[in-house]
């Protein structure tokens, strides 16, 4: 299926691996001129050079925190001043840590704030005025499965991420009009480096990854973990003309963890 990218210019972030990664790698695949972000210029310079030999869509690193307004200003406008628009905004940030809701103090909950809600809000601000003059425009959050369901520990990231959920639906129904659509997709067991690491023995009787992974992946119906390239298929087709009636949605990659019927 061609989704009709060829052209656009989409703006990933945490696009140095994980799951931006593959996002970043699809929609340069389908055509797409794809500006990567992320702090570590040196993965990020890395992941660039991997990402060209894909051979289409035009590929541009640039570093970048998040949390960092001046930084992520500076991003966009170069993003734009070098492609003349922007069509395809995907927000995505490493998750803030996991934990009891009593281990966090205000610093943490400012700094998981910062990284998960607030940058969202600070990127879709400032991309909407590049994505008007087009007619058109994508805007996709990454959030995660514990806006559907209960995952342990994950305090912070359930509590920030159902905020960028309540933005989503609210900016679906302003951008209506504009033609541009804001959507979610919410990941579930994915294999990325921040699942590894939640999931790295604590000492030497713990169970090992192996072990973990069956016991988290025995109620998934499909009976695996995701792959970042699955999740990144469904942010490609969000992000194409194809999806144009799609809006205000938040869609889970799970494997059918999630039981419930809504």
């Amino acid at each position: 299926m061609d989704l009709q990218l060829t052209g656009k210019t989409a703006l990933v972030l945490a696009a140095s691996k994980g799951l931006g990664k593959a996002c970043a790698a699809t929609l340069a695949t389908e055509g797409a001129d794809v500006i990567i972000g992320a702090r570590d210029r040196a993965t990020l310079e890395a992941t660039a050079t991997e990402l060209r030999t894909l051979g289409k869509g035009r590929i541009m690193p640039i570093p970048v925190d998040v949390t960092k307004t001046q930084q992520v200003t500076e991003m966009i406008t170069t993003a734009a001043e070098t492609f003349g628009k922007i069509d395809i905004l995907v927000n995505n940030a490493g998750g803030p840590p996991f934990g009891k809701f009593e281990s966090f103090d205000d610093t943490a909950w400012q700094s998981a704030f910062e990284l998960t809600l607030l940058s969202a809000v600070r990127l879709n601000r400032l991309v909407i005025p590049h994505m008007r003059p087009t007619g058109s425009g994508r805007i996709i959050n990454i959030v995660s499965l514990s806006i559907k369901t209960y995952l342990p520990d994950s305090v912070l990231s359930t509590s920030l991420r159902l905020g960028v959920i309540g933005m989503a639906k609210m900016l679906a129904n302003e951008l209506g009009p504009d033609n541009i659509t804001v959507n979610n997709v919410a990941p579930g067991m994915i294999l990325t480096d921040r699942l590894k690491h939640t999931m790295a023995p604590a000492g030497p009787d713990a169970p090992s990854f192996e072990e973990q992974l069956a016991q988290r992946t025995k109620d998934i119906p499909l009976g695996r973990i995701g792959r970042p390239e699955e999740l990144a298929a469904l942010v490609a087709f969000l992000a194409s003309p194809l999806a144009g009636y799609i809006t205000g949605a938040t869609i889970p990659v799970d494997g059918g963890a999630i039981k419930g019927t809504i």
